[in-house]
């Protein structure tokens, strides 16, 4: 796992089921880790993507969803298409090992998606979620009752202007893990 570069995606959907909803918003970070003498690693952000995503089953979306990820036509206007925005991921993210929180969400509906459009996922199988690592380091902590992304962000002192967007929610989720780790 240290050689493999990270993979720090969040997506956004239409509802909660993989098999149902779409993903309409793909946000991510590659971050080389970077070894360093006595400590960890040092972390360098070596790509950033963004895609807006069309939905093909819009009539099938969660409304509370749409609602919580900002959905509207008008900035969904110029989406690509989930193949396009897959390959991109493939890319980029060849041999990476996936970080998240609540990772294992994001990382059901990235599965279904490269099964449904026939796109490899290149990511190694490994997968880090930063909720375990912050029930780990603050169970002791009895003000900490929640480990979602607002509440972490809140405890770490890290900003998040455009909560439920995937890239401020994953450079949230990047801030926060360096916090939980210590690393500058």
């Amino acid at each position: 796992m240290k050689r493999h570069n990270l993979a720090f995606i969040d997506l956004e959907t239409t509802g909660l089921d993989p098999h149902k909803h779409d993903i309409i918003e793909i946000g991510g970070l590659i971050v080389k880790q970077v070894p360093q003498v006595g400590k960890g690693p040092a972390l360098e952000v070596i790509s950033e993507f963004e895609f807006k995503v069309k939905p093909k089953h819009l009539e099938l979306a969660d409304p509370e969803a749409l609602r919580i990820n900002g959905y509207n036509d008008a900035e969904w206007l110029f989406a690509v298409d989930l193949e396009q925005a897959l390959k991109v991921v493939a890319e980029k993210a060849i041999g990476a090992n996936i970080v998240g929180q609540n990772v294992t969400f994001d990382w059901l509906f990235l599965q279904e998606a490269f099964a449904k459009t026939g796109i490899q996922n290149t990511m190694h199988y490994h997968k880090i979620d930063i909720i375990p690592i912050a029930f780990a380091k603050f169970y002791h902590d009895d003000q900490m009752q929640n480990f979602n992304l607002r509440a972490l962000a809140e405890k770490l002192g890290v900003k998040n202007d455009r909560a439920h967007t995937a890239l401020a929610d994953i450079k949230t989720t990047f801030e926060i893990y360096k916090k939980l780790l210590d690393i500058k």
